[in-house]
């Protein structure tokens, strides 16, 4: 099992002094410093006060070598979605972890306001088939084009290799994609 406190604590900003104090009782952050890398054995009862210090479930802190890591690889602007060129892991929320199975998860950042979304908000899609389009018509998807493009919108329209996507933003015409490199559907 591989210990994530490090990329959760650096994902919501902490550094060990700041989580260490957060714990019940506080630590040092020499103590958590050895606990991440797992020079120090992370027992369940550390498990349980880092955990809560991180607003986590307790099982969030660790995961299998086997499990496939979720990536951010975009971020949702207005008028478009650009792609990260350099994709990092995100934190898989617990619930979700339990029902991707085998399949990786990828994460879309939104960084402005729009349709529903807000500012930090984090779109977990889970890629499909091209050819299982048809499950994901009226559902919010993420579409692969060519040269590294990527389109986010409503899924309204399949037939054959073309997939009619309208996106979230409002006064933006439909995309028409044939043959999308990948589709990713919203969980």
């Amino acid at each position: 099992m591989i210990n994530r406190i490090r990329e959760i604590r650096k994902a919501k900003g902490l550094t060990l002094a700041d989580l260490a104090e957060a714990c019940d009782p506080p630590t040092t952050a020499q103590t958590i410093g050895r606990l991440e890398p797992g020079t120090r054995t992370l027992s369940i009862n550390w498990m349980d006060r880092i955990a809560s210090a991180l607003a986590v479930d307790p099982e969030t802190l660790v995961r299998s070598e086997k499990q496939p890591r979720a990536q951010v690889i975009a971020e949702l602007q207005p008028g478009e979605v650009a792609a990260i060129p350099s994709p990092r892991d995100a934190i898989l929320p617990h619930e979700l972890a339990q029902s991707a199975g085998d399949a990786a998860m990828i994460v879309m950042e939104v960084n402005a306001s729009v349709s529903e979304f807000r500012p930090g908000d984090l779109i977990w899609l889970r890629k499909i088939d091209a050819s299982e389009a048809g499950s994901a018509v009226n559902r919010d998807c993420l579409v692969a084009r060519s040269g590294g493009r990527l389109v986010f919108g409503r899924l309204i329209d399949t037939n054959g290799t073309l997939v009619g996507v309208l996106p979230v933003q409002s006064g933006q015409k439909q995309h028409v994609i044939d043959s999308p490199e990948w589709i990713a559907v919203t969980e």
